[in-house]
Order: C-alpha cells, then sequence, then structure tokens
C-alpha cells in the first residue's frame, strides 16, 4: 500500500518569541547547529520511506513563500493552505481528502513540522512498524514516547502493557489523558503503563475517514464536498465557503478519544517536542560555565543562562538561570522557571495593539 505523510506546519511557536513570530514562526527557523530550519530536517528524515511526491504539508497561505522556499522539492499541488485555522481534525480531514483524490486508498502518516529526533533511523524504522499495523485493518496507531520525567506539559496515553499476536510491537491503547499536576505525572512514570502524547498518528485514508464520518459528520459532508472541487477551477471557492464552518477541533477530542482499536508504539529515537528556549539545553552543547551562547556575546560571572543574539554586541555580568534573546526589535529576558509565561507577553501585546511585535 502506498504510504504518504501530512505534515502540519500551521503553528505559531509562541513560546520561542521573540524570534519565533507570526511572519516566521518555529517550524521555518534553524535551532540546531547543521543550520537546517526544523521543517526541512522533518522532511528529511521522512525521505528514506516517503517519496517527496506523497509527502503533504498543511499550512496557513500566509506561510506558502516560506514552504516554496525551504521545501523546493515538496510538489506545489502538495501543500495544502487552510483559509483559517481550525486545529488537528479538520486540518487532518482536509489533507485525507486530498489524499485520496490521487489514491483510491494508502497509509496517512500525520506529524508535526516542528519536532526534533536524535537518531533517524530508529525514528524511521518505528514509522515502519506503525504502517504494518495501521495496514492491517481498521486500526489508528500513535507514536508514544517512553517519559524520563515527570512531565506536566504534554497529554499522556494509558496503554494495556502486554503484547499480542497480531499487533508486533504496537500496544493497545486504553484511553488518553489530558495533561496531568506534577503528582499525577510522577504516577504515570512510576507506573510503566503511560507514554507521552507525541501528536504522531498513522491509519489508513479509508480508516481516518470513516471515523471522520461517524465522529464528525459535518466534517465529513464538508471535506467531501472540497474533495469533488479540488483540481476544478471551483476549488479555492469551495474552501473559502467551507472550510471556515469547521470546528476548532483537535484529532485528540474529535475522533481519537471516541474511537475503538487504536494502538501505540512506543517511540525511543530521540524525540522532542522543542517546546520552549530550555529545549536549547537538550539539543545544543553549553560552554564549561553551563551557558548556551549564540551571537556576539561576552559573559562576566554569568552561569547557565541561554542567550541568543545577533550581531549586536550582549554583555552579561553576574548572572544564572536566564534565558536572553535579542532580535532586531524586540529583546527578551526571563528567568528559566518562567519560560511558560512568555505567551503573557504576547497576550499583552495584542491587548495593547502592538501588532508589529507580534
Amino acid at each position: 500500500m502506498q504510504t504518504t505523510a501530512l505534515i502540519m506546519a500551521g503553528g505559531r511557536g509562541e513560546r520561542f518569541w521573540p524570534r519565533s513570530r507570526k511572519n516566521l514562526p518555529k517550524q521555518f527557523l534553524s535551532l540546531t547547529d547543521d543550520g537546517k530550519t526544523m521543517i526541512q530536517l522533518t522532511v528529511e528524515r521522512l525521505l528514506p520511506i516517503v517519496e517527496a511526491c506523497d509527502i503533504y504539508i498543511a499550512t496557513n497561505r500566509d506561510y506558502l513563500p516560506l514552504i516554496t522556499e525551504q521545501l523546493p522539492d515538496i510538489p506545489k499541488e502538495n501543500i495544502i493552505c487552510e483559509p483559517v485555522g481550525r486545529n488537528t481534525a479538520p486540518c487532518i480531514a482536509l489533507a485525507a481528502a486530498h489524499i485520496s483524490k490521487k489514491y483510491e486508498d494508502a497509509i496517512m502518516m500525520v506529524l508535526p513540522s516542528d519536532h526534533l529526533v536524535k537518531y533517524s533511523s530508529m525514528y524511521q524504522a518505528t514509522l515502519k512498524d506503525a504502517c504494518e499495523v495501521a495496514a492491517k485493518g481498521d486500526n489508528l496507531v500513535t507514536i508514544g514516547i517512553a517519559p524520563d520525567h515527570p512531565e506536566t506539559g504534554y497529554g499522556y496515553i494509558r496503554f494495556v502493557n502486554k503484547f499480542t499476536e497480531d499487533t508486533g510491537r504496537a500496544f493497545k491503547v486504553e484511553r488518553f489523558v489530558e495533561k496531568p499536576d506534577l503528582e499525577k505525572a510522577k504516577e504515570y512514570v512510576a507506573s510503566d503503563d503511560y507514554l507521552w502524547n507525541s501528536g504522531m498518528f498513522l491509519w489508513k485514508i479509508s480508516t481516518i475517514l470513516q471515523k471522520f464520518e461517524r465522529f464528525m459528520p459535518d466534517v465529513y459532508e464538508g471535506v467531501m464536498e472540497i474533495k469533488n472541487a479540488i483540481g476544478t477551477s471551483m476549488q479555492d471557492e469551495v474552501l473559502e465557503k467551507i472550510f471556515p464552518k469547521f470546528p476548532s477541533i483537535s484529532i485528540d477530542y474529535g475522533i481519537m478519544e471516541k474511537a475503538e482499536n487504536i494502538f501505540t508504539i512506543p517511540g525511543t529515537f530521540g524525540w522532542d517536542d522543542v517546546g520552549s528556549w530550555l529545549a536549547l539545553e537538550r539539543i545544543k552543547k553549553s560552554n564549561e560555565y553551563g551557558n548556551i551562547v549564540d551571537g556576539n556575546i561576552v559573559t562576566i560571572n554569568t552561569s547557565n543562562c541561554i542567550i541568543q543574539g545577533t550581531d549586536k554586541l550582549i554583555a552579561t555580568v553576574g548572572l544564572e538561570d536566564l534565558v536572553i534573546v535579542d532580535t532586531e526589535d524586540a529583546t527578551l529576558i526571563c528567568d528559566k522557571d518562567h519560560t511558560a509565561d512568555i505567551k503573557k507577553v504576547l497576550e499583552n501585546l495584542k491587548i495593547c495593539n502592538r501588532n508589529e511585535y507580534l
């Protein structure tokens, strides 16, 4: 069966402000030492198992120039521009309609554009295993990540911790769990029955469309109407008319929490969702003082800081445990323990109509 992939690339990456901005979000930035952007790395990891002509990108139409520039080998017709953001369920339904226009049926991998993977060959092997499980029947497969600490920023997957003969490395999913408090997270890690929900999914096109027809019939009917218009002069008009009417809902709420035959395969390939500036501590080497610096930086009695600049000289004296990010028009100075509050800066800017900084 043909293997295809959908890369979701419409997010804003607000926790990476002020480098990640409305016109240049996180997935189009380079955060690693190889100079490649996050979406370029995502596509690069897939190419050994999916041809470029079968990779689809779902995004905001504002990002079309960035995608065509950074991913010149992806066919333009494979770039799906949503007229408005409607979360992951409508996004996936729309992409499934596009793929089903090309293939009678196919395996569809759904992947975020802004995650990092340390061990690409292990990642590819895990996806291949998941494709086999998805191909065997009306199975929905998700990649879970074995937790190594009690994380409160992720959803969790509770699974039945035993193999079945039919599903190989996959485990039956018992339920999806919302982001827990710290005590619950500690319980989950200690139990060995939980995985982090990575947001990576695999299924047959026929299977996911059946689930939409059953659990989100209005979305199903809408994307079928859009499908009929794909490739015609009415395509954009029909999309503009129908897509904004869809509810804004995640695939987890819309489908995964209601469906049967859900399986998970644990991923042990060095996954990182790069959720905030603190991720640089995991993906970049620090100097002898524990600092991670990039740019024209001078540090005096400074330790365990993340300092990101450009040509302008940044000098620090007597600092510890801070995140400092300087751009042409904005500077962030944040205690490491409060990086989750960076979004509040953007909320304040929106309230004050200072949109030029968003």
